[in-house]
């Protein structure tokens, strides 16, 4: 009796998982995600590059102090076992995909999904490193939206997909007023801009730190490397993480498909890759400009 309610309790959180989502996601992977545990956690990590164990065989890939890819590796983590937690404050449904969870903030307007949390970490890295005059993203209809124009003053007029900018409001260059830039990105950005306004990666070979897995969709997702290793004969594995719908924290995901090296994964351009309950077919890498 006890085995039959289990069973029943695990097909319960995968139609949970697939009704609550932008799309269909594949029921099975939030199944092995529930029953797969990782192998290699350092429970005392407290940073993303910490929080994995190096498989054996491979060696971690190391960044140079201030880069992109190093600001990823060494972003602090949240304790073992902290949970996913949405927007609102409340705990998101399916806590069984994830490793690790970054400690940075979710604004209480829902509007930091997945796309806006990685344009949030690069943004965060432009700033801390003094290169504020790079902040900039464009809107899904194409129109490039600066953070010193922002900070200028000038402001969107949008109607359909006519935009304009207008200086409407007085000069402010506070870390206040960089989020309230952030937020109308996010509400005028999403996977399918990002992609159409990013370099893609044209060769696995190439794939590094800070690229990201994407479909771009209306709507899509998007998954961005954390870290990586590199094993003698050049096989490269990554770990991935997300921010999701509903806007909730940005977490390192498990790897339901391969327990070996659980939560490393294999990544290949044009391939079907799963994630904790989502997947990408014919998948595509794209990475920031610089």
């Amino acid at each position: 009796m006890k085995k039959k309610l289990l069973f029943l309790s695990v097909i319960l959180v995968a139609i949970i998982v697939i009704s609550q989502v932008k799309e269909v996601r594949p029921t099975v992977t939030a199944i092995k995600t529930v029953f797969v545990q990782p192998n290699l956690i350092n429970k005392k990590g407290d940073s993303v590059s910490a929080r994995v164990k190096t498989p054996k065989g491979f060696s971690k890939v190391y960044y140079p102090k201030g880069s992109f890819q190093e600001f990823i590796q060494s972003y602090p983590l949240k304790s073992y076992g902290s949970k996913v937690i949405n927007y609102d404050g409340s705990e998101y449904f399916y806590q069984s995909g994830h490793v690790g969870v970054l400690d940075l903030s979710v604004p209480k307007n829902g509007l930091q999904q997945c796309a806006d949390a990685l344009i949030r970490l690069r943004a965060e890295y432009l700033w801390k490193t003094n290169q504020q005059s790079k902040i900039g993203f464009e809107f899904t209809s194409g129109h490039y939206c600066s953070w010193k124009k922002y900070a200028e003053g000038y402001r969107p007029k949008i109607k359909g997909n006519k935009v304009s900018f207008h200086q409407t409001s007085t000069k402010d260059f506070s870390k206040s007023n960089f989020y309230r830039y952030l937020n109308l990105i996010y509400m005028y950005s999403g996977t399918l801009s990002l992609y159409n306004e990013s370099p893609k990666v044209t060769s696995s070979k190439k794939l590094q730190v800070g690229d990201m897995l994407v479909y771009p969709g209306t709507p899509g997702h998007i998954v961005m490397i954390v870290d990586e290793v590199k094993s003698e004969n050049g096989e490269k594995r990554f770990i991935l993480a997300q921010g999701n719908t509903p806007a909730q924290s940005v977490h390192m995901l498990k790897n339901p498909n391969d327990p070996k090296f659980n939560p490393w994964y294999k990544l290949e351009l044009n391939s079907y890759i799963e994630v904790p309950g989502y997947y990408f077919n014919k998948s595509k890498f794209i990475r920031f400009k610089d």
